[in-house]
């Protein structure tokens, strides 16, 4: 089915757009939860939420990429999960390597910040995302927002895994010097 459709279905309150949603997106919600949590049941769970916050929000937000829409929701709450799960822990796993690696650009979010500084925050990255190669975007998204390992990463792109971690070490450097920029 696609996504126009289920998106009508959602906005009819029909709850075949569940059941459509779960047999489309299904494994690819899955698989990011996965990816952050290393746990099948913790994902599952979330994957379930996904759902339940998708019906919750559509409408009346009406995504235009459902697929994006369920990926970020399903991202969301699997770091938030994460959080709740690792709160007193310290590292093992690939997150607290993700956020340590990022941690130089954007802060970890210990404080809370304004809306205003979030919405500065996210048209910052954006924009610094959408100049960067594609090639580098790419693989900058695999590794911060799929949770992706450098391994997994370099067998996908055909690169080595020493290669991909130089593209990514150079992308955080010039996402420093843009955030410091922007003054962000």
């Amino acid at each position: 089915m696609q996504d126009e459709a289920i998106v009508t279905l959602y906005w009819e309150r029909d709850e075949q757009a569940i059941r459509h949603t779960d047999e489309k997106y299904h494994i690819y919600c899955h698989t990011i939860a996965d990816r952050i949590l290393r746990s099948t049941h913790d994902a599952e769970e979330c994957v379930n939420d996904t759902w339940l916050r998708a019906w919750n929000t559509i409408p009346p937000q009406k995504p235009s990429n459902l697929r994006l829409f369920l990926g970020r929701i399903t991202r969301n709450l699997s770091l938030d999960r994460y959080r709740r799960l690792h709160a007193d822990k310290r590292g093992g796993g690939e997150m607290p390597l993700l956020l340590e690696e990022l941690g130089d650009c954007v802060s970890n979010g210990d404080s809370v910040f304004e809306e205003y500084a979030k919405k500065a925050l996210a048209e910052a990255l954006q924009k610094f995302l959408w100049a960067l190669p594609m090639r580098d975007r790419t693989i900058f998204l695999k590794r911060y927002f799929y949770a992706m390992s450098v391994s997994d990463i370099a067998r996908q792109m055909g690169m080595t895994e020493n290669n991909v971690s130089k593209v990514l070490s150079r992308t955080r450097e010039k996402l420093k010097h843009s955030l410091e920029v922007e003054d962000v």
